[in-house]
């Protein structure tokens, strides 16, 4: 998906009716009653070759206070805050009503991106209201009937251009990941201001992430407090870090899933997924109070599966009165919960008093040199012979597996082809063994390791060759041999 579209507008303007014709389904109940919309109500949306999010909001209305009005009204604001695009629904038939105009001027000052589109466009009974839209000031109204799917090209049209926007910022921003190794030489990947190094602080809610990162900026950025949950959607700020240009997601707190029943904060966890797919180093953020629960090695695994580096950090060490005996408790429990981070950086912090934090410092700036660490063939080679020498690789139905050689395919995460005979039979359990191995031998802690089995029977340089001529020395050899 490249964008987050959310629908807003008036009670009974159209809102849910075009979010059924966007995703192709009747997903939002409809009615010609106002208010049937409570909730964010979220789904995959196809126009034409367009793939984005969209989002259908309860309608706006004029209230503050905590009634139902109020709490639906301030949580459509949020989504018009955490969408990329807005658009703006009125009713062409009833015209452009106070209502409207005050709303008009929220998204002016909230949104980046606002479409304004006449619903019940359809006929004449609409062109009046279509008119009465230019007053607004949100340039020039769609003209859409959501129910009768007209005005789709339009919006389409408008909607275009705003995707390959996102598409290229979205490339910009994005790190460069899997990539290919050529002997001989060295990338240069050092951190500068225009590719700082990419951070994202992710974990359960309340752990201090927001805190944290204001501690590293040196300012109050970031809304913080007691209550757990008050981040919703991920916020990139960027700083120089003890003399490191740096960019830091912020992102939102992840709960197990069957908890999760809030729209909003369900689009906030996919927002923090996709703030780890834009991180190069994955800080994973835990409170030292209840330290590796469930979710918490969920979230661990996840970055590792998405191929990132991986640091743990464990908050608020400051209230804790026995470190030592906690320290080694937790050092334990990371060995034995997560096996597939061995050696990864475990730096414990207190975001209120900023003490430890040069060693988180330190240790991200590892990770990552470790995320693009190259290995010469020759080395691996002599390695590999060591390894098997040690360990034999099994010998499934009598015939021995049989691993010919090695060589360094990626960096960013370390990825390693291994040529061999049957390489469908060679269990799990080895290429673990030759992971760790790699870890050990390489000093590679912590960073995930890929390593691909490759059959060398199609990779023979001399398969299928013809035999060369042969020479007149042979010829003569061979004659007085025949003698």
């Amino acid at each position: 998906m490249s964008f987050t579209l959310a629908i807003v507008g008036r009670p009974n303007v159209g809102k849910s009716t075009l979010f059924n014709r966007l995703v192709g389904k009747r997903l939002a109940l409809v009615d010609d009653q106002p208010g049937v919309t409570r909730d964010l109500r979220e789904g995959d949306a196809r126009l034409g070759d367009l793939g984005f999010t969209v989002i259908d909001t309860a309608g706006l209305e004029e209230v503050t206070d905590d009634s139902l009005q109020g709490r639906m009204r301030r949580l459509t604001e949020r989504a018009v805050d955490m969408a990329d695009v807005c658009l703006f629904l009125v009713d062409a038939r009833a015209g452009i009503t106070p209502v409207d105009e005050g709303f008009a001027e929220i998204l002016r000052k909230r949104a980046d991106h606002v479409i304004l589109g006449a619903n019940k466009a359809e006929g004449r009974a609409g062109e009046a209201g279509v008119l009465d839209a230019y007053a607004l000031g949100l340039g020039e109204p769609v003209r859409l009937s959501a129910e009768h799917g007209e005005g789709m090209d339009e919006l389409y049209h408008i909607l275009r251009p705003i995707a390959d926007e996102f598409a290229e910022g979205a490339q910009a921003d994005a790190p460069e990941v899997e990539v290919d190794v050529a002997e001989g030489e060295e990338s240069d990947f050092a951190p500068t201001r225009a590719k700082p190094l990419q951070i994202a602080v992710i974990g359960r809610p309340n752990a201090g992430k927001s805190t944290l990162i204001n501690r590293i900026l040196g300012e109050d950025r970031l809304l913080t407090g007691p209550e757990a949950g008050i981040t919703r959607d991920s916020i990139s700020v960027s700083t120089d870090w003890m003399g490191t240009p740096v960019r830091i997601f912020d992102t939102a707190g992840m709960r197990k899933k069957a908890r999760v029943v809030d729209k909003v904060e369900k689009l906030s966890v996919a927002d923090g997924l996709r703030a780890v797919r834009f991180a190069e180093v994955v800080v994973v953020l835990l409170d030292a109070a209840i330290p590796f629960e469930q979710q918490d090695l969920r979230i661990a695994d996840f970055a590792e599966t998405e191929g990132r580096a991986v640091v743990i950090a464990v908050n608020k060490w400051d209230l804790e009165a026995e470190k030592q005996e906690k320290l080694r408790a937790l050092r334990e429990g990371f060995e034995k919960l997560l096996p597939q981070l061995r050696g990864a950086p475990l730096v414990t912090v207190s975001a209120v008093t900023g003490k430890g934090l040069d060693r988180l410092h330190a240790a991200v700036l590892r990770a990552h040199e470790v995320w693009n660490r190259r290995v010469p063939t020759a080395k691996l080679n002599q390695w590999l012979g060591a390894m098997v020498e040690a360990h034999p690789p099994p010998a499934p139905k009598g015939r021995r597996i049989r691993l010919r050689y090695m060589t360094q395919a990626k960096t960013r995460p370390p990825g390693f082809v291994v040529m061999c005979s049957n390489p469908d039979e060679l269990p799990a359990a080895y290429t673990r063994y030759l992971v760790n191995g790699l870890r050990e031998a390489f000093d590679m802690p912590g960073t995930p390791i890929r390593v691909f089995l490759r059959s060398q029977g199609e990779k023979n340089p001399y398969k299928g060759r013809k035999k060369a001529a042969p020479s007149k020395l042979r010829k003569h050899l061979e004659g007085r041999r025949e003698k």
